[in-house]
Formats: structure tokens, sequence, C-alpha cells
């Protein structure tokens, strides 16, 4: 079974394809990086111009990719939601038209979902149950996963997910977007002791986040340290970005471990475009060492969003027979938990 799967939520056109037999057999990826970088930001009617322009050719190079024709695809799934609703009606219209097309099921498949099952794609994949941390530039989540489609939610952010306090905090520094990675490069050269930032909401009992004081006291402290033309010394910028980057990854550490003691679970999935950062990845790597556990990841390639955990997870649920109807349904926000049962 061969499962063509379509991913266009926010900026990155992905297309990939799923052999149940010989695992990933075409992967193709489009960023819009450049697209925004002018406005510092995801232009939403931008991005789903640029998915119209895009998902065609790139489902037409991974076919090829693949030495496949459509009549060798089984099933056509694509992100029906969470993220910009623009851009997903362009995902889910081209990825609907095709599968009644080719008269093969269709298949709704949720974009965290897909995240979450993005380490099964790789040569050790984890073993159910485990607590999932999902951390991106929309989500920051931890989620008790006992199966396929059985999914609670523990905890999550109540303002600005991870990813947007990395890049909002990039931007406040004068960094280029995308600004979190650049920001994690920059805090290497910082002195990590100079500055001292909160780990929010680590005093209290919970698994709830909140990234939005954070931010305030990394923007409080670059507003003190501006000289008279407003700029700040590059070795200032350094500081602020490792002791914000420490607080962030620290509170993640905390909240993971607090997870991982109330279900008394051995294996941690990190998945999102956050946990593509080194420090997250080296911290949490102790914190399993210390319990005696294993911590999972998708490839770099497959921290962001990528055709290729739709593919998988389409092919899931393929297997668990999901079919759905002729109307094109998207969901800019859909809670995780609402697939249970499923």
């Amino acid at each position: 079974m061969k499962v063509l799967g379509i991913e266009t939520s926010c900026d990155e056109t992905g297309v990939a394809i799923y052999d149940d037999k010989h695992g990933l057999i075409a992967n193709q990826l489009y960023s819009q990086i450049e697209l925004h970088a002018d406005y510092g930001g995801v232009v939403p009617e931008l991005a789903s111009r640029d998915h119209i322009r895009k998902t065609v050719p790139l489902i037409q190079a991974a076919l090829n990719e693949a030495n496949l024709s459509a009549s060798d695809i089984d099933a056509v799934a694509y992100t029906a939601g969470p993220g910009l609703i623009g851009a997903l009606m362009v995902g889910a219209s081209i990825g609907r038209s095709l599968a009644y097309a080719w008269n093969v099921p269709a298949i709704a498949v949720h974009h965290m979902e897909g995240h979450l099952l993005a380490p099964m794609l790789e040569d050790n994949p984890p073993q159910f149950p485990f607590v999932a941390l999902l951390v991106s530039g929309g989500h920051t989540q931890l989620i008790k996963v006992t199966g396929i489609g059985q999914y609670q939610l523990m905890g999550e952010s109540i303002d600005d997910a991870a990813g947007e306090a990395f890049d909002k905090t990039a931007k406040l520094l004068g960094l280029d977007y995308p600004g979190g990675a650049k920001l994690s490069e920059l805090a290497k050269q910082g002195d990590r002791l100079r500055f001292q930032f909160p780990r929010p909401m680590t005093d209290r009992p919970g698994l709830d986040f909140s990234f939005s004081g954070l931010k305030t006291a990394a923007a409080n402290t670059i507003n003190q340290y501006r000289d008279e033309s407003g700029e700040i010394d590059n070795q200032t910028k350094a500081d602020i970005a490792s002791a914000f980057e420490d607080a962030l990854v620290d509170t993640l550490v905390i909240k993971s471990r607090r997870a991982l003691e109330q279900t008394n679970f051995k294996r941690l999935v990190v998945a999102g475009g956050v946990s593509a950062n080194k420090t997250l990845r080296d911290k949490l790597s102790k914190l399993m060492q210390q319990r005696k556990g294993e911590v999972f990841y998708p490839r770099i390639a497959f921290c962001t969003d990528n055709g290729a955990m739709i593919a998988y997870a389409g092919m899931i649920h393929l297997a668990h027979s999901q079919r759905d109807d002729l109307a094109i349904n998207v969901k800019p926000r859909w809670p995780l938990n609402e697939l249970n049962g499923g």
C-alpha cells in the first residue's frame, strides 16, 4: 500500500509517499522562508498563494522520485488542521480532489498527530506507551500516548508557544526571520551566567506552560542595555540569548520530568520544530539517562513541517479503515484529544 501525503498547514509545502513495505520512498519539501522574511513573519494570504503554485509540481516530483504513476497510489492523506485556514484549504482541496479522481480513499490528518508520529519513521521507533512533548511555533503540549488515537492532553501553553517565544525574542534582538534557530546559534557565544530569567510556572503544580512572562523579562533586559542610538552590543545580545534559551529549555525539561513522574512511563517522544534545538536535546538526554529511560526524536529534517509525517499518519489510519467523505472540512483549531477512539 502506498499513501501520498500533503502538508500545507503553514509556510512549508510538503509532499511525500509512504509504502507500507519499503517505508518512505519519496519526500519533497519547499520552504517559504524567503517569501515571508521581508515581513518578519508568515503572511497567511501569501502562504496560501504559494501553496497553490507549489503543491501540484511537488506531487509530480514525488511521483517521479518514487518512479510511480497516479495508478500506483492507494490513498491520499492531507493535513486538515490545525493551521492557517487558507493554507489548509489548498492542501485539502487538492488532496481530496486527487483522491476522487484516482478513486482512492482520502484521509484527513491532524497536523500535531503527524508530528507526534514522526519518530516512527526512524530506524529505532518508540513503542507505546510514552509521553510526547510537542514543541513548535504554534503549539507546546505534553501528551500521554497509549496507542494510535489514544491521546490525553496533560498540559499546554496558555499563551505563546515555545517556538513563538523564540521567534519573538529573536526579533527583539534584531535577528532576521525566522529567528528561533538564529537565537540558538547566537546563544552559543553567550555567557550563560550573566543574566538569569524566570522558569515560568515551575514554582507551582501542574503541567501547563506560559512563556509570555519570559519574553517580557527578555524584552526588559534588552531595553535596559540599549545605548543612546538604541543599539545593543553583540556580546550582550549573545548573553541575553543564552539566558533566554536556558530558561525556556529548563522549563520544558522540568515539565517533561513531571509528566514522566505522573505516568511512570520510561519513554519520551519530542517532536515539532523546537525539537531540533541542541540544548533541549542535550538536557532531555540527561534527564532520560537519570530516569533510566529513552528519548526519541524525528531526524532534523522531519522536526519542521513535512509531508513524510502526513503520509505515515495517513498509512496508519488507512490500516485502521479511516476514510473521509467528499466534504472538504479543515479545522484551524483542532484539539488533539478529539481523535481519541479514532
